[in-house]
């Protein structure tokens, strides 16, 4: 079985599911450009332009999660965990305006888990 690149947490789940029902489809992007640098940062869908620079590392909570192909490069090699916290962060992401801010909890993949994803 492949592993995960990408989770999320209960507590941050419930928001989703709370921006799922007020905005319908949604996409997670992490971009590392302006504002809030390289947060996640979740958009109804449609409204942030894809292209082959962003590569598609999972689906947490019936959501897909991008991340820009140069973050990427800096990111490969961790695991992470999306959560969320209180205090509003400065990017366009739907979830700033209940005064939440979505986060990363990161760590190293382990031996095993990269070469399962090398295959």
């Amino acid at each position: 079985m492949k592993p995960s690149r990408v989770a999320i947490t209960e507590k941050a789940i419930k928001i989703v599911q709370k921006l799922q029902e007020q905005y319908g489809d949604l996409i997670f992007h992490q971009s590392g450009g302006c504002c809030d640098g390289s947060s996640p940062m979740i958009f109804e869908k449609g409204d942030m332009y894809l292209d082959d620079s962003d590569v598609l590392l999972g689906n947490i909570a019936g959501v897909n999660y991008y991340m820009n192909q140069d973050q990427y490069e800096y990111w490969k090699h961790t695991h992470l965990t999306i959560d969320i916290t209180e205090g509003r962060g400065s990017s366009f992401s739907l979830e700033i305006p209940l005064g939440l801010r979505f986060i990363i909890h990161s760590r190293l993949l382990t031996d095993e888990e990269m070469t399962l994803f090398n295959k």
